[in-house]
């Protein structure tokens, strides 16, 4: 398998190198984030060879790969360049304004996303000692052990430190700055300090906040160690003040006084107002959760257990990790994980159910991988996006039985003593220190009843068998663009030049997509006059934001894409006017779109403007018809259907 390749194929459609402000990857997604989302080509890219499915959610384009991501993400890096995958690339096209919705989950995601693998990571880790710990004769004092588990447990303590670095990265604040702050409210002296309420202490004469609150039947102090809210308003409120004092500051004195400043200024700020404030909100957090467990445990494990698969779709499961960080960090245990199992499993059982009833090869081998995956690391994408979602009857199995694996857990009050990802190689930490057999034994019924239930479910419903889709762009590409041709009458339709200039041949531009004719037949003319008109009654069915393309519906059914120039999505619409909006019925000749020709020039493009027939496959033949004068009473296409 070339990853150059693949890389280089995704890339192409999504908009080119120009349009991809970062990527990013997890366990099997590349996750785009684009600067024009409606430059990507979704289902060219889905069909491609190592791409599994397309997710677009949460202002992200993400492309899921399974098990080979990381490969492609590397060789995806190699051809962008190291500062697309950090996160700033120079702009070219500015980027689309996105809900509040979307931003925030976008952020949450690019925050959590990144600490995903060293959570794994501990949680396999605290799964193999909590087994080694039930064996009979085992010594939990040897150094060996007492080595490993610090090891598991560096994640969650520091955690303010790593929730610093991603953050920062995310709000594009200084990452230094952050983690030293993350690094301050984790250090022994402001440790114990904060845990001796019965000192008061200040800091510029300003009261360190200190309490002790109760969770469940206990009482506990609280700390900042293994916190997640307080260290994240943190870097919030050093991203606004970051930005005030480079503001204010001359550019020769940043180096040294924005770094300063910020420290002296937030130091104070976290101990007095920010961190406190944190820690209420994730004591409400926990509180609010615990409520809903507490009403009904069965109800807390059908809702997450039958639902987690469908927030992983949108992923909108990012957004739901504070809650569990946030339960570890108070309690020690969280059940949040213990539900996610359930549907992690019911997934894997109906992948698993796809992989017995298909009678595609491509579909049984893709289903098995992806049943593997989600059983044995807990791994779903490849099960959800692979095969359970796109046949949509798996899916609503995996619901079912996933939701009927949590509410067993919820009966059985099972518990998770770290924050482990669901999987058979981390099973043994849902039996860790202060586990219960009878909670473990009711995880462990729970998921053999998601995964058993999903495969039958899915076996029994059924669904709609498919075949192996094309591989690869230009395959899909041609699909898309001809498909199977009607019947033809022999009538033809003769279509005017939408733009005045030279009509000249599509296969002699000096693009090779048009070139190649692979999008429909047409013409290509050389403008004399920038604009674009009507070529006949008919309907604007799209008009891109960049209004260098533009999609027309004639009244007598044939579909026109008109294309100005080469490459001036780059220009991002400068240079460009719209004349109509989309979704007009307009009459031939009215004015759509009119374009500065020396501009484009100017920027170093060809002004080619592009006419094709977008349906080339309903018509027996279409065939373009060059003219030294072309304008709208002269015929540059003629089709005959």
């Amino acid at each position: 398998m070339d990853y150059n390749k693949i890389a280089q194929d995704i890339l192409d459609n999504v908009g080119g190198k120009a349009n991809v402000k970062q990527v990013t990857h997890c366990f099997t997604r590349l996750r785009f984030i684009l600067k024009d989302e409606s430059l990507a080509k979704k289902e060219i890219v889905e069909h491609l060879e190592g791409v599994i499915s397309v997710v677009v959610s949460g202002g992200q384009f993400q492309v899921v790969c399974g098990a080979k991501v990381t490969k492609i993400y590397d060789a995806t890096v190699a051809i962008l360049g190291d500062a697309v995958a950090g996160g700033s690339v120079d702009e070219q096209v500015p980027d689309q304004k996105q809900p509040l919705g979307n931003l925030i989950l976008q952020k949450i995601t690019e925050i959590f996303t990144p600490l995903v693998p060293a959570i794994a990571a501990a949680g396999l880790i605290k799964g193999l000692l909590a087994a080694f710990a039930k064996v009979p004769g085992f010594d939990t004092a040897n150094s060996t052990y007492i080595i490993m588990n610090t090891a598991s447990n560096v994640i969650f303590y520091f955690m303010p430190v790593f929730l610093a670095y991603t953050a920062s990265k995310a709000l594009k604040c200084s990452s230094v700055v952050a983690m030293m702050l993350g690094g301050f409210i984790c250090h022994p002296t402001i440790d114990a300090l904060v845990q001796d309420v019965a000192t008061k202490s200040t800091i510029f004469g300003l009261p360190v906040i200190k309490m002790a609150f109760t969770v469940g039947e206990s009482s506990k102090v609280f700390a900042y160690t293994e916190s997640v809210i307080p260290i994240l308003l943190g870097v919030i409120v050093l991203y606004f003040l970051e930005k005030f004092l480079k503001k204010v500051i001359p550019e020769i004195l940043q180096l040294i006084l924005v770094p300063g400043l910020s420290l002296i200024i937030m130091v104070p700020v976290m101990l007095t107002v920010v961190g406190p404030v944190g820690i209420y909100v994730g004591y409400i957090i926990q509180f609010l959760y615990n409520a809903l467990y507490g009403f009904s445990p069965v109800l807390g494990g059908i809702i997450v257990g039958g639902l987690w698969g469908v927030c992983v779709i949108f992923g909108a499961h990012r957004a739901l990790l504070p809650i569990g960080l946030n339960d570890v960090a108070l309690t020690g245990t969280n059940t949040l994980m213990c539900f996610a199992g359930s549907a992690n499993f019911s997934q894997a059982g109906a992948a698993l159910g796809v992989m017995l009833k298909t009678k595609s090869k491509d579909l049984k081998q893709v289903a098995a991988s992806a049943s593997l995956s989600a059983w044995l690391v807990g791994i779903t994408e490849p099960a959800i996006y692979g095969c359970n979602l796109r046949l949509k009857k798996p899916m609503v199995c995996a619901v079912i039985a996933g939701a009927l694996g949590g509410g067993i857990m919820g009966i059985g009050h099972a518990v998770n003593t770290g924050f482990a990802n669901n999987g058979i190689l981390t099973i043994m930490s849902y039996y860790g220190e202060g586990t219960s057999l009878g909670q473990f034994a009711a995880y462990l019924i729970g998921i053999a009843v998601a995964f058993f239930g999903g495969a039958i479910l899915t076996y029994i419903v059924g669904f709609e068998d498919v075949d192996a889709a094309p591989a690869g762009a230009a395959a899909l590409e041609s699909d898309l663009a001809m498909p199977a041709a009607p019947a033809h009458t022999g009538e033809t339709v003769e279509i005017a030049s939408p733009v005045e200039g030279k009509a000249y041949p599509l296969n002699e531009v000096q693009d090779e997509v048009f070139a190649s004719e692979a999008l429909g037949k047409g013409i290509a003319v050389l403008p004399t006059k920038g604009e674009v008109v009507a070529p006949a009654d008919c309907t604007v069915s799209v008009l891109y934001p960049t209004l260098h393309a533009m999609g027309l519906k004639l009244a007598d059914g044939t579909e026109l894409l008109i294309h100005i120039g080469m490459d001036t999505v780059a220009m991002n619409g400068e240079g460009f006017t719209k004349h109509v909006n989309e979704g007009d019925q307009i009459k031939k000749g009215t004015p759509i779109v009119s374009f500065d020709i020396d501009k484009i020039k100017t920027a170093g493009y060809d002004t080619t403007v592009s006419v094709i027939v977008s349906n080339t496959a309903d018509f027996a033949e279409v065939t373009g018809v060059p003219a030294e004068k072309a304008d709208l009473t002269k015929v540059v296409i003629k089709a005959v259907k």
